[in-house]
């Protein structure tokens, strides 16, 4: 079956553009177009999609509000945000709205295709820049942890599931995971899907926020290996 996608961008060029390298694809089909959030909002809601390509700055409703709204509903599509702007409010805010990535649109077509299939299959994808402003942020301070944050079943965690999620929150992929502690990726793939399950996560990114609230995880320094 294809994978249904909504594009939402203010500029009527750019948005035809996404929707034709996206309905160019096999797997893939463009169910809609929205201008603006409030538009993104309704036909989220009418036409199912099963991945939302979102733009953050436009008229009536921002991406940002649009992705709260859009995820917070019972069934709803994965949000794959793309802007033009490498700015850290963005990427913090559209991530705690939601959204199972973040990445430029300055991205080649190939990668952005990749990112809905990713996003669409329950995994998350971040553009390098913005992971290592994420963590640099978390490690210098200036991202603070959010009072009163409920870690839900941390307990249940075994040690090694707290160990993925550590290397996790650190911006390590399955095979670097999988290096790092000795095991086969198979093994990181159950820890992951058992950790976010017992934590009531919906993806990677979401762990990770949870880890740097928590204290869970000491990152790198900006400008630090990843």
């Amino acid at each position: 079956m294809s994978l249904k996608v909504l594009v939402v961008d203010d500029q009527g060029i750019v948005r035809a553009g996404f929707a034709a390298v996206i309905d160019a694809e096999d797997d893939m089909t463009v169910v809609g177009e929205a201008a603006d959030g409030v538009e993104a909002v309704r036909l989220a809601a009418d036409l199912a999609p099963d991945v939302v390509v979102m733009d953050v700055r436009m008229p009536e409703l921002d991406g940002i509000a649009a992705t709260r709204i859009i995820t917070g509903r019972d069934n709803a599509p994965r949000v794959l945000v793309l802007t033009t702007f490498d700015l850290d409010a963005y990427v913090f805010d559209a991530l705690r709205a939601g959204a199972s990535g973040f990445l430029l649109k300055d991205v080649h077509a190939a990668e952005l295709l990749q990112g809905i299939r990713v996003v669409a299959a329950g995994e998350s994808v971040l553009a390098p820049s913005a992971t290592r402003r994420l963590i640099g942020h978390y490690a210098s301070g200036t991202e603070r942890a959010r009072p009163g944050r409920s870690p839900g079943g941390l307990d249940t965690l075994t040690g090694s599931q707290r160990n993925v999620l550590t290397l996790l929150a650190s911006g390590l992929n399955n095979a670097e995971i999988a290096e790092d502690l000795g095991i086969t990726v198979g093994t990181v793939k159950s820890h992951v899907n058992a950790l976010l399950r017992k934590l009531g996560l919906r993806d990677r990114v979401q762990a990770t926020i949870l880890a740097y609230d928590l204290g869970l995880t000491h990152p790198n320094p900006p400008g630090g290996h990843l």
